[in-house]
């Protein structure tokens, strides 16, 4: 049973509305309940990261963390400079959660299990007297002479009118369009939410037959039909239908609204040479020809590294023949592989079938919400927090990153409103790039 007077509702089970739940609870605030409308909370926390749940980053310094942040990056700064990713991993590390950071930054619990992080955030939330309801939803909120008359909908009303009042409402809803209609109708305005961090489609491209070949680093550049453009370097895969990888997914974070806006058609240059010059592979086709002149092209790299099928594709591509010796390779054919190399170009047809994590460009307008305290700034006693706001992060744990420090945030000053206690964040808990040292 839900009572009908609540003190906090937190809208929203996933990881910023555990947070914001728990962080009000541990600070003193009772009579805190957390709605999830589908029987599984977290359940982004659960299948992210192939099932690992990439929990955050090894990103200290919050002026460095920003620039992860296509969306709200600027206005970040303050948030970040109380609760970043050293205190999100001082935080599970106090609630008996060991992360442990990869060669890339990224950082995952030891067990290499998400539901070790889903098992945490739960047992944190039963602690601190945090009453959860699964499969119950908010339907709509007013505002009230003490708060807000909400409107509940769920199996697990059992012939209640679920008609509730809460002093102090947080939406967590993330992308769902229920929180962004539930905040539109207490006054808040919505930058247009467009899909983020997705794959880019290339239909009809003969690459694609290298589907499962991946190569690191790749420089990207996207020519936008409006001038834009927009570039990054780093691992890229091959797919059935087009490049995927996290060099692509930063490249479509930072072009989100403007893919959006050209429906999803631009052209892609790739740099397949891991950023070589041209007078650095001239050398090295020199030394190939040099050390295996009888060797054919088709069977004999320029470098170890090159994929062979991506070579093979590059080499029947600029018209070579694959059976052509090394010591017979022509200057203009040298040239056509070279270029090829450093400037293959491909026309983008869309986007792939999915969106990695479904993350989404778009939400509540920042400037609509005090990032001291995540309180609506035109309804008194709203929250708002993680996904729901225009904040987005590129893939790697920074959109975790901001559901914590969202939530944190959040519930630190649903305590102060109440008149408990505060915790100060990164004053006790911030680490730099000189303190680099797993806890414990």
């Amino acid at each position: 049973m839900v009572p009908e007077r609540l003190s906090v509702l937190v809208a929203g089970g996933g990881p910023a509305g555990f947070m914001a739940a728990i962080s009000a609870a541990e600070a003193g605030v009772g009579g805190v309940h957390l709605l999830e409308a589908t029987p599984e909370p977290l359940h982004k926390v659960r299948i992210s990261g192939g099932g690992r749940c990439n929990v955050t980053h090894a990103c200290w310094d919050p002026r460095e963390l920003v620039a992860h942040y296509p969306r709200g990056s600027r206005a970040l700064r303050g948030p970040f400079s109380r609760f970043a990713a050293g205190d999100a991993l001082a935080w599970f590390h106090e609630h008996g959660l060991e992360l442990v950071e990869e060669a890339d930054g990224r950082l995952f619990p030891r067990s290499n299990r998400s539901s070790s992080v889903v098992d945490t955030l739960r047992r944190a939330a039963a602690t601190a007297g945090v009453t959860l309801h699964t499969g119950l939803a908010l339907q709509s909120a007013v505002l009230a002479a003490d708060g807000f008359a909400l409107q509940l909908r769920g199996q697990q009303l059992s012939g209640q009118s679920g008609a509730v009042s809460a002093r102090r409402l947080v939406l967590a809803t993330g992308s769902h369009p229920s929180g962004r209609r539930v905040a539109a109708s207490l006054g808040h305005s919505l930058v247009p939410p467009v899909p983020s961090l997705f794959t880019l489609a290339l239909a009809g491209e003969p690459l694609l037959a290298l589907a499962g070949v991946a190569m690191d680093p790749v420089g990207l550049t996207l020519e936008l039909p409006d001038g834009g453009i927009q570039r990054q370097r780093g691992p890229v895969l091959i797919t059935h239908w087009g490049l995927s990888g996290p060099a692509t997914l930063r490249l479509t974070a930072f072009a989100a609204r403007q893919l959006h806006g050209c429906r999803y058609r631009a052209r892609l240059r790739v740099d397949w040479s891991g950023g070589r010059s041209q007078a650095d592979l001239e050398e090295l086709f020199q030394q190939a020809r040099s050390a295996q002149p009888r060797r054919q092209l088709g069977n004999a790299r320029p470098w170890p590294d090159l994929s062979r099928r991506l070579w093979q594709h590059l080499v029947a591509g600029a018209g070579v023949e694959p059976e052509r010796r090394w010591a017979e390779l022509t200057r203009q054919q040298q040239g056509g592989l070279i270029a090829a190399l450093r400037d293959s170009r491909y026309t983008v047809s869309g986007r792939g079938p999915f969106g990695e994590e479904f993350v989404t460009a778009g939400g509540v307008s920042l400037g609509e919400v005090n990032l001291a305290t995540m309180e609506s700034r035109i309804c008194s006693g709203l929250y708002l927090v993680g996904e729901l706001l225009d904040v987005d992060g590129i893939t790697g744990g920074f959109n975790f990153q901001h559901c914590w420090t969202s939530g944190w945030i959040a519930g630190q000053a649903i305590s102060e409103s109440a008149g408990g206690p505060t915790i100060s964040g990164s004053g006790r808990r911030s680490r730099t790039s000189a303190d680099t040292s797993q806890p414990g």
